[in-house]
């Protein structure tokens, strides 16, 4: 299917490489590993993402419950996580849940270099805090995974603070009071957005609606001192920890939930326009919009096809499944004993290859060296019957005698 990619060998060796990376950063900040159906219901992305979002009205696979209800694949991973957490009673005001997840979501969009239809995300959620040391913490574990990855291309942090609901609301009249007899002027895809969800047109790659909306109002000026300082106290927070990063004020978010301090890595070369490779924010309502607990919360999440993209060139050496040990038969009787051979070794955790078509030895030799096997032990009925065998080292050429009775 288009956008739907088969996955093998090499390319998921460096997808485990990443996932893991992330998965032991993120332990250490004291967040454990959840996992929720790929299929929900539509209600929560509906009640999450808000009805007029992009992944809403064009995004989403569904179809028809045999219940009645309308079922979807996951299109992302926040609102499910939540579902589940609250489903599962591990939400309060009184407890701290920190979850990550990785996993495949699914939205119904055109494909392109690092976006797909099928793609994979790895995201983490703290629930249960308000404060902005948790923010300063939180973005302090991403900038430590995407640290540890060898990412020559440079990642930039951009945050931007979209306040209390109240003062969103009066930021978004302005604007609209701002850009509604211009309207015309935008894309279509802005036109549309305009009503429903009017702050995707700071995020539109349009080069006609980038230089309209460069003189939208800011966003900052319609926050109030709490919120204001709470804005500066994570900025301070970033600094002291060295964690460079920039205030972005047409930095938004595409969904309805965000709330107060949202931000994006992006890389600064290597993918284009569509440059973001992780990105969250604080959703303190999410929760009690999906029925649970009034509970504060942020998250993030990260597209691994982009990080992949970005890794491409980086000449990463990873231990690839090669063979410990080839078994070479010389003639018949030593074929017999390499098949015995081959399942002792293997119990004891050993890779160990054997050609099972009839061949001869040199054809096994250049089996071995197009499977980049480490040692090769070649056995006939003279190594059976002296009871000794050769080991060869495939890299040095090296030989060693060991006794058959002792394998």
């Amino acid at each position: 299917m288009k956008g739907m990619n088969d996955i093998f060998s090499d390319e998921i060796l460096t997808r485990h490489y990443v996932n893991s990376t992330a998965a032991n950063v993120f332990r250490r900040y004291g967040f454990s590993e959840v996992q929720t159906p790929i299929l929900e219901e539509i209600d929560i992305f509906i009640r999450s993402a808000g009805k007029g979002s992009d992944i809403v009205t064009k995004e989403m696979y569904t179809f028809n419950n045999d219940d009645g209800k309308i079922i979807c694949a996951r299109p992302e991973g926040t609102a499910g996580v939540i579902r589940a957490l609250i489903q599962n009673k591990l939400i309060s005001n009184e407890t701290e849940s920190k979850v990550f997840y990785i996993g495949s979501m699914f939205r119904k969009e055109r494909p392109q270099r690092g976006r797909f239809r099928e793609f994979c995300q790895i995201g983490a959620e703290f629930v249960g805090s308000d404060t902005s040391t948790v923010d300063i913490e939180f973005l302090a574990m991403i900038y430590d995974w995407l640290s540890n990855l060898p990412l020559k291309s440079s990642v930039k942090l951009l945050i931007n603070d979209l306040g209390e609901p109240e003062e969103r609301k009066k930021y978004l009249q302005s604007f609209k009071k701002q850009f509604r007899p211009v309207i015309d002027e935008f894309c279509d895809f802005c036109k549309k957005r305009f009503n429903k969800n009017t702050l995707r047109l700071l995020d539109c790659k349009n080069i006609t609606c980038k230089r309209m909306t460069q003189f939208a109002p800011n966003i900052l000026d319609f926050l109030n001192s709490k919120s204001i300082k709470r804005f500066n106290e994570v900025q301070e927070g970033l600094k002291n920890l060295k964690i460079p990063f920039k205030v972005s004020k047409t930095l938004v978010r595409g969904l309805d939930y965000y709330t107060k301090t949202v931000f994006e890595f992006v890389s600064e070369s290597g993918l284009g326009s569509q440059n973001a490779i992780a990105g969250g924010g604080r959703y303190d309502g999410l929760s009690h919009a999906l029925g649970g607990p009034d509970v504060p919360a942020i998250g993030m999440a990260a597209g691994l096809e982009r990080i992949l993209l970005l890794l491409e060139k980086e000449k990463l050496n990873l231990d690839s499944n090669t063979p410990d040990l080839a078994i070479i038969y010389a003639d018949e009787p030593g074929r017999k004993k390499a098949f015995e051979l081959l399942f002792k070794l293997r119990n004891r955790g050993l890779y160990i290859d054997f050609e099972h078509k009839i061949k001869s030895v040199k054809s096994q030799m250049r089996r071995a060296n197009r499977l980049k096997t480490k040692e090769v032990l070649i056995i006939g009925t003279r190594e059976i019957e002296n009871d000794e065998v050769q080991i060869k080292s495939m890299n040095s050429g090296q030989i060693r005698l060991e006794k058959l009775s002792s394998i």
